[in-house]
């Protein structure tokens, strides 16, 4: 959607990227709260989201790096083909 408004797939894949980093921050905070915050989100600072202790298993990276670097690999592959293309 983003890359048919902007015309660039480098924008969608940001886009895309930003999502994948916002989802898994969204749940470090809910592993925050459960974890340390005895249940209650007011209990969270606002690092709480960045505390490396609930980022200590390899999963919550992987929920967003593969993602990310796969999104990124299929914009670099399509404008690739494009300027391919475009220049035939």
């Amino acid at each position: 959607m983003v890359r048919f408004i902007s015309g660039s797939w480098w924008a969608g894949a940001a886009a895309a990227c930003a999502w994948f980093i916002s989802r898994e921050i969204a749940q470090a905070e809910y592993r925050w709260i459960e974890y340390f915050g005895s249940g209650l989100r007011a209990n969270m600072p606002w690092w709480g989201r960045f505390d490396p202790r609930v980022w200590n298993k390899v999963y919550p990276w992987l929920d967003w790096i593969l993602p990310s670097l796969v999104t990124i690999g299929i914009a670099a592959f399509v404008q690739r083909r494009s300027k391919v293309a475009t220049s035939s």
